[in-house]
């Protein structure tokens, strides 16, 4: 208890200060106070918004209106802290997840360097910054495309005296586990599931989420194209080039060598391709150069190709009918022939998922095309080449990996660069996790919006009405928010700015403005351009969760294809238009 004294002295102090806090010269000082802190607190925030600066020796950092803390209270306003940043790493551009953009764009860079270095050496960018290979953390969104050239090409050849090559139900690196070999009775299964012709690798899913006898098919496909003895007298080749000529997209060229695989097929002719002009450039080395295998694994072993080229030369065989080329068959045999009978009419039962104008597809006239391209286009694009995978890397850390290191390295605190070294792989990492594709957002829907000359073909529409259909499919999918964009036109680039509600992802490439040909767009970026971002949007296209495009663009026909034989037809397929020839 506190002598009554104390008390009566504390009340007569409150009493004398609440009565000069009331007067009014009081009000005055106290509300010119406050305004001074709050007008140097602007002050100071607006030096700080234009960038970091010194004053009386102390740095201060700019921090943006977008990340500062939300000012609700007189007491934030007035508690101002100024922090001398003297770490490498600032926390004042962190991210709302707590990683900070500075590490975000470091581990990048870290990830494109490692993309462009040299074989078995230390990138440029690396070394510069002290920084080895083994201390950049493992990128789930790029593949170790030399490994994955290593297995499939030993996935593309005979098993010894096989008919088949090494196809069994052990995926990837799995099927080299030292187990496959050590064991008696593992060997014995192996080599009966080799002969008896397992499926193909390069087909995901089973035959209900495929055009029908998609597995079949390409298994046959490459048995035809792999004869055991290319020497054999019974053995008969058709030697093609690419189509060249002038306005002939890559679409076109793809058609027409469906047509020609079709005629060697019911000819049982072996099918070589030759020259491809849109190989013709520097980033394609060696004998790889105006060649199709720049991009794609050859259509036929080397053994077939080196004697079907070795025939070209001889007149008796030619002649004879042992060789042929082209130019034995017309346009018509070529563009419009016969689909091979080999396997029935698996056509007619084709699954109804693909919508226009609010309806399913159910029946059209050109229903055996539609099915025998996604065979094969399937089968010339079923495994990709060092190069395109290499390709497909950029593309993806350059649209991606910004995102994919935001993750990882929330995954790792702030160990990272200071601590962290990637361990040795484990088993199930070497052998199982290893045959998972490279990250991407999903659900992704592909995009391709086609306009500029194309109008003279089919029916064109707006970006607009693309947008309808994807918020359609986010009506019934609404964790849907990320659009994979291909398209020639920088209006459509511009457009999609407009819906902030999408992420848009998209290669970085000068697009057209106004109207221009095809032809003199493509001839404007160069032939190793035009060639490459196509091929990596058709690529992104095809493992897109859903896909948005118009059949009457034959690009957008033979991605369909490729989802169609890729385990996605389920996935449907909304076009804006239909096929001109149905």
């Amino acid at each position: 208890m506190e002598p009554f004294g104390q008390k009566s002295l504390d009340r007569v102090v409150s009493q004398k200060a609440l009565q000069m806090g009331s007067s009014f010269p009081c009000q005055i000082c106290v509300v010119g106070f406050l305004c001074g802190v709050c007008l140097t607190s602007l002050f100071l925030a607006a030096l700080t918004s234009m960038g970091t600066f010194e004053f009386g020796g102390i740095s201060f950092s700019a921090t943006s209106l977008g990340s500062s803390p939300p000012r609700n209270s007189s007491h934030e306003i007035i508690n101002c802290k100024f922090k001398v940043m003297d770490e490498k790493w600032d926390n004042s551009q962190r991210t709302t997840n707590g990683v900070d953009d500075e590490r975000i764009s470091f581990l990048q860079s870290a990830w494109s360097a490692s993309l462009s270095e040299a074989v078995d050496g230390e990138s440029e960018f690396l070394q510069s910054v002290g920084l080895s290979k083994s201390a950049v953390p493992i990128a789930p969104h790029l593949e170790n495309c030399k490994l994955s050239a290593k297995i499939n090409e030993r996935l593309d050849k005979h098993a010894g005296n096989e008919t088949f090559p090494p196809w069994t139900t052990w995926k990837g690196l799995l099927d080299m586990h030292p187990a496959s070999s050590a064991n008696e009775q593992l060997r014995y299964f192996r080599h009966q599931s080799i002969s008896e012709g397992a499926y193909p690798p390069w087909i995901t899913g089973s035959d209900e989420d495929n055009y029908p006898l998609t597995r079949k098919v390409q298994r046959d496909i490459w048995i035809h194209q792999h004869p055991l003895n290319c020497r054999d007298p019974n053995v008969r080749f058709l030697v093609a080039d690419w189509e060249r000529l002038p306005g002939f997209g890559i679409g076109a060229q793809l058609a027409g060598m469906c047509g020609l695989l079709a005629i060697a097929i019911k000819e049982k002719r072996v099918l070589v391709t030759n020259y491809y002009n849109r190989a013709d450039h520097d980033g394609c080395k060696g004998s790889s150069r105006s060649s199709w295998s720049c991009y794609f694994f050859p259509e036929t072993s080397q053994e077939c190709r080196d004697y079907a080229f070795e025939l070209m030369s001889n007149k008796e065989a030619r002649e004879s009918g042992i060789v042929t080329t082209k130019d034995d068959y017309n346009s018509k045999e070529i563009w419009a022939g016969r689909t091979p009978r080999v396997w029935g009419d698996p056509w007619s039962y084709l699954q109804p998922t693909t919508e226009i104008n609010g309806s399913l597809l159910t029946f059209h006239h050109k229903m055996d095309r539609r099915w025998w391209r996604a065979q094969a286009i399937r089968y010339l694009m079923r495994f990709q080449t060092e190069y395109t995978c290499g390709l497909m890397n950029v593309a993806r850390n350059t649209a991606f990996g910004k995102e994919v290191a935001k993750m990882v390295l929330a995954s790792l605190g702030d160990k990272w660069p200071k601590e962290v070294r990637n361990k040795p792989r484990s088993d199930i990492q070497e052998f199982v996790w290893s045959n998972h594709k490279p990250w991407i957002p999903r659900p992704m829907l592909s995009m391709h919006v086609r306009m500029g000359d194309k109008a003279c073909e089919m029916k064109v529409v707006e970006f607009e009405e693309y947008m309808q259909l994807a918020d359609r499919i986010r009506q019934r999918f609404p964790h849907l928010n990320s659009i994979w964009l291909s398209t020639e036109m920088q209006e459509v680039i511009n457009k999609s700015k407009l819906y902030t509600s999408w992420n848009f992802y998209y290669t970085n490439v000068t697009r057209q403005v106004g109207n221009m040909t095809m032809a003199r767009y493509e001839a404007s970026l160069g032939r190793q351009t035009s060639t490459n971002y196509p091929l990596v949007n058709f690529l992104m296209a095809t493992e897109s969760d859903f896909f948005i495009g118009a059949l009457g663009s034959t690009w957008c026909f033979l991605i369909d294809g490729m989802r169609n034989t890729g385990g996605k037809v389920m996935a449907g397929y909304l076009s804006v238009n239909k096929d001109r020839f149905w």
